[in-house]
């Protein structure tokens, strides 16, 4: 499976590009950008395998974004300006895509990509940065005890102490690791490793008590 992100200002062609992708069963969408900013955040916290690229963008624009990443994806860039198409090729993009674009020559696109790309092993990170009061912070998932939904932030309950982040707790559900941390709760999450007492409404991590919704205990058969 190819993970990929659109980066793109124009809502109607996140749209466009969300329904191309798809439809193409190779290719799963993680997550769709506004600017280059918030493609970075993604890049730094995911393993994204392509990126669908604007190049007129609001501050960074798609060319210096791509030079600015010491380890970028691959790239289909998508754009309305045929000009910067040599520039594109040579920064070795996929392939240059203008707009408006129809599936066909999306999927010629995809289909180039797919000659060449080879899936790698990843290594899955033991950490996750996180925006605290206007700071990335490294936050060790090992360090990380729990995590519970507090109206429009996440508080992120550690060894080190507590950090409080502006994020739902379905994006934190897909940023962390699945196999060591489990949704219990609508407003809970919860690291397995340190789970002491498991109860069929209850968690006990520590001291504190976990409340266990009714929608997510079939996940405690998943707590050794």
């Amino acid at each position: 499976m190819i993970k990929c992100i659109i980066v793109d200002d124009e809502p109607l062609a996140q749209e466009v590009l969300e329904n191309y992708t798809a439809r193409i069963p190779q290719l799963k969408l993680i997550k769709k950008c506004s600017n280059a900013l918030e493609a970075f955040e993604v890049l730094h916290n995911q393993a994204v395998d392509l990126m669908f690229l604007d190049v007129k963008m609001p501050g960074i624009n798609g060319l210096d974004f791509i030079r600015s990443l010491k380890n970028p994806p691959a790239v289909i860039f998508t754009t309305a300006f045929a000009e910067h198409a040599v520039t594109g090729f040579e920064l070795d993009a996929i392939d240059y895509l203008l707009k408006p674009i129809t599936f066909e020559r999306f999927e010629k696109a995809i289909n180039k990509l797919l000659k060449v790309h080879q899936p790698e092993a990843v290594e899955l990170k033991d950490y996750t940065y996180f925006k605290v009061s206007g700071q990335l912070v490294k936050v060790v998932h090992n360090d990380l005890l729990y995590a519970q939904s507090v109206k429009d932030y996440i508080q992120l309950c550690t060894n080190r102490g507590n950090y409080l982040t502006h994020m739902t707790m379905k994006y934190l559900n897909e940023l962390l690791p699945s196999p060591t941390f489990l949704r219990v709760h609508r407003s809970y999450m919860v690291n397995k490793a340190c789970v002491n007492v498991i109860d069929k409404s209850i968690i006990k991590i520590g001291a504190e008590i976990i409340p266990v919704g009714e929608n997510y205990r079939h996940n405690l058969g998943l707590i050794d």
